[in-house]
């Protein structure tokens, strides 16, 4: 089964660079959730945390 499925791939033109495209999504993502993370005001994260806690 799995031969079926790379001689398919194999025979798309430019199917080469469909993973390059999703590591890069993938990567770009979680460093710019990373920064918002870091970059976040700390007075917001206070207030958030204390939610739960709140009647």
């Amino acid at each position: 089964m799995f031969e079926q499925i790379k001689h398919n791939m194999e025979t798309i033109a430019g199917v080469e660079i469909f993973p390059i495209l999703s590591l890069l999504i993938f990567f770009s993502f979680f460093v710019g959730l990373g920064i918002w993370v870091y970059f976040y005001k700390k007075e917001k994260i206070e207030e958030l945390s204390q939610i739960p806690f709140e009647n």
